[in-house]
C-alpha cells in the first residue's frame, strides 16, 4: 500500500489514534496518570507525571500558617521574595489599617475617637463647645507669671459651705451641661484661685472665685461687656465729638446705658478692630506696654517694593520718639503700582505704622487692624459691632495673665 493509502487508512486514524484518544479519555474521567504526551488534565491538577499518590483537595488559604516575620518582609514560607498571594480584600477594613489609625490623636490626618455616652474626653467635654464664635482660637496663651502660693492650699480651704456647687456654676455659666462638668473636675482640668480641684463636693463663692477650665477664665459677672466693632474709615475713636465728626457712640444704638472703654486708638483714616469693654482691669493691661499684646494689620503702600526694607523694619528704626520695630513682616499681595503687607507689633505709640513706613519712604495708602491678641475681625462688616463669645473672652483675658 502506498504511503498516502496509509494515512488514509481507517487503521490509523481509528486505530492507535483513537486508542490514545480513549486513554486519555479513561486517565481524565479515573483521575490516574496518562503517558508524557499530555501535560495538561490531571497532570495540572496535582498528580504529575508517575505519581502513584491520589488527589488531594487544596487546603483553605484561610488555614495556612503564615510567619510574622515572612508577613512583614512581605514573603510567604516557600515563595521567597516572590509577591505574596493576598486573600480575597474585606469589605470592611480593620481600625488598625484605616489611614491614620497609627497616628497620635490630634495630629492632621489622625483617626477622630467616637465619642460615648459619658465617657471623659467625649466631644462634648470642650469648654464652651456649643458657642457660634472662638471656636478655632487655638490653645490657650497665657503670659508666664511666677507660680502663686495657693496652689498648695488644700481644696478642703477652698470649700465654702454657704457657696454653691462647683459643677453647677461652670454649667450655668455655658461651660458645659453639669454631667460633663463633673467629669472636667474629676480629670483635673478645673482651676478654682490657682488650685486644681478635683472633688466634686467643693462649693465656691460665684461672686469672689475665679476659675479656670482648660486654661480659659470663665468670667461670671453678667454684668460685664466685651464687645468687637469694625471703626470704618472717618469714624472718632471717642465716644463723643465736639466737633460732630461721627464717633463710637453713633453705632452703640443698643448700648446706651452702659459706658463703655475702647481699648486703644485708632486715628481717623485707619480702619479695623476695635475692642469695646466695661472691664477697666481688662482695658488697662491690653494697652499697658509690659503685657506686649501683638497687633496685626494689613498695610497697603504704592509698589514696587524692593527687598531689604521688611529687615529694616524689623531690625528697628530710630523716631522722633524713640526707637521703634515690628515683630514680623509678610508679604500679602502685589498688582501693578500697589503692595499689600501684613505687619505685626505690638507697641502702642500714637500713628507708629503710618511713621515706621514714612521713615523707608513708602507712605500708608490704606491702613487696617485685623487683630488684637487672639481676637480677629474675620467677615465682620465694616460698621458693625458683635458681642465676644465666653471662649473669645476666656482666650483674651488668659493673653494677660487673667
Amino acid at each position: 500500500m502506498t504511503q498516502a493509502g496509509r494515512q488514509g487508512s481507517p487503521r490509523n486514524s481509528s486505530g492507535r489514534n483513537g486508542s490514545e484518544r480513549n486513554a486519555s479519555q479513561r486517565n481524565t474521567s479515573q483521575g490516574g496518570n496518562s503517558g508524557g504526551g499530555f501535560r495538561g488534565g490531571a497532570a495540572k491538577r496535582g498528580g504529575g507525571f508517575g505519581s502513584d499518590r491520589p488527589q488531594r483537595a487544596p487546603k483553605p488559604r484561610e488555614e495556612r500558617f503564615v510567619d510574622p516575620d515572612e508577613a512583614a518582609a512581605g514573603t510567604q514560607p516557600g515563595r521567597g521574595a516572590a509577591e505574596p498571594r493576598s486573600a480575597k480584600p474585606s469589605s470592611r477594613k480593620p481600625a488598625a489599617r484605616k489611614p491614620g489609625a497609627k497616628k497620635a490623636p490630634g495630629t492632621p490626618g489622625a483617626l477622630k475617637p467616637k465619642p460615648r455616652t459619658g465617657a471623659p474626653g467625649a466631644a462634648a467635654s470642650r469648654a464652651f463647645g456649643s458657642e457660634r464664635f472662638g471656636q478655632n482660637l487655638g490653645p490657650v496663651r497665657r503670659p508666664s507669671r511666677k507660680k502663686s502660693p495657693r496652689g498648695e492650699v488644700p481644696q478642703s480651704e477652698l470649700h465654702d459651705a454657704d457657696g454653691v456647687r462647683l459643677q453647677k456654676v461652670m454649667a450655668s455659666a455655658g461651660v458645659a451641661s453639669r454631667r460633663v462638668c463633673e467629669e472636667m473636675i474629676a480629670e483635673g482640668r478645673v482651676e478654682v484661685d490657682g488650685q486644681v480641684v478635683t472633688e466634686l463636693g467643693v462649693r465656691i463663692d460665684p461672686k469672689t472665685a475665679v476659675i479656670h477650665v482648660d486654661g480659659l477664665r470663665i468670667q461670671l459677672d453678667e454684668n460685664l461687656i466685651y464687645m468687637v466693632f469694625n471703626k470704618p474709615k472717618g469714624v472718632v475713636s471717642t465716644m463723643e465729638d465736639p466737633e460732630g465728626r461721627p464717633c463710637i457712640s453713633d453705632f452703640l444704638r443698643h448700648q446706651q446705658g452702659e459706658r463703655l472703654f475702647h481699648v486703644g486708638r485708632l486715628d481717623v483714616a485707619t480702619e479695623g478692630l476695635l475692642l469695646l469693654t466695661n472691664d477697666g482691669e481688662l482695658a488697662n493691661r491690653l494697652t499697658h506696654p509690659s503685657y506686649e499684646v501683638p497687633k496685626t494689620y494689613l498695610v497697603q503702600v504704592r509698589g514696587p517694593f524692593p527687598q531689604g526694607i521688611g529687615a529694616k523694619l524689623k531690625e528697628g528704626l530710630e523716631l522722633e520718639d524713640g526707637f521703634a520695630s515690628v515683630d514680623s513682616f509678610r508679604l500679602v499681595d502685589s498688582t501693578p503700582g500697589h503692595v499689600l503687607i501684613e505687619v505685626v507689633l505690638h507697641s502702642g505709640k500714637n500713628r507708629i505704622v503710618r511713621r515706621l513706613f514714612d521713615a523707608v519712604g513708602f507712605p500708608v495708602l490704606r491702613l487696617v487692624r485685623v487683630k488684637v491678641g487672639p481676637i480677629g475681625l474675620g467677615d465682620q462688616r465694616q460698621g458693625s459691632i458683635r458681642n465676644l463669645g465666653k471662649q473669645e473672652v476666656g482666650h483674651l483675658l488668659a493673653s494677660v495673665g487673667l
